[in-house]
């Protein structure tokens, strides 16, 4: 069931000028939450734990994956996930 639930987190490859936004909403929000407030995968959003976390954390996490949740390393280029990363840290900040 598991299994299932995350195989909908993601849908498919984003533009490649696609704003960090857009990546979320396609790739992330199913999981994270459309504002980041956590559904199968963890809150992202202000006073969560990875608002305490560097970017680094962040884009580790998104390259490989971490506990439940997928690499996207297949998925994402470098310049999209740095997209991602500013996109989460600006909604974070409110």
């Amino acid at each position: 069931m598991a299994l299932i639930a995350l195989a909908g987190c993601s849908l498919g490859r984003p533009a490649e000028d696609a704003t960090g936004e857009e990546i979320f909403n396609q790739l992330c929000a199913r999981c994270h939450g459309e504002n980041l407030e956590g559904v199968i995968g963890p809150s992202l959003g202000p006073g969560s734990s990875v608002a305490d976390e560097g970017d680094e954390y962040i884009e580790f996490t998104i390259m490989h994956g971490r506990g439940r949740m997928p690499s996207f390393s297949s998925s994402l280029d470098q310049d999209q996930i740095d997209r991602v990363v500013a996109y989460i840290r600006q909604a974070q900040r409110g």
